[in-house]
């Protein structure tokens, strides 16, 4: 059994308008045992179809991607047959953002200026969860 493949705990899927934060993401991401980026996008229809295709189970979103707000894919992922944990992070921090971000079934809610750290570490804490639990 290849082990660089039986590893591979979560795949993660990076959907950011920024292909600069898309990069610093993934370079972090990287880092942490267990981690695969399964794809990217910059707009919602891109990433709804890239999730879906690459079999991700985390998605990181921004609220605002090219075209449109995330609100719509956070639903149609939170709705979706496959398990998705959705993670926003975002600049767009006010209350109101994050209680429709939370309707709409975000799993969790960052700040990108000041909680980017935070969110990766909510990743790695997914992703040691899964290691721990085989099958999943």
């Amino acid at each position: 059994m290849d082990t660089a493949v039986s590893a591979i705990v979560s795949k993660v899927y990076l959907a950011d308008a920024s292909a600069e934060v898309r990069r610093r993401l993934a370079r972090l991401l990287d880092a942490i045992a267990g981690v695969e980026i399964a794809g990217e996008a910059e707009d919602c229809d891109a990433a709804l179809e890239g999730i879906r295709a690459s079999g991700a189970d985390i998605a990181v979103l921004d609220l605002h991607l090219t075209g449109g707000n995330s609100l719509e894919l956070i639903g149609a992922l939170s709705r979706g047959e496959v398990s998705v944990v959705v993670i926003v992070l975002t600049n767009y921090t006010a209350r109101a953002f994050r209680d429709a971000c939370m309707a709409a079934g975000a799993d969790f809610f960052f700040d990108k200026t000041s909680e980017f750290d935070a969110a990766c570490r909510a990743i790695e804490r997914i992703a040691r969860a899964r290691g721990a639990r085989p099958g999943e």
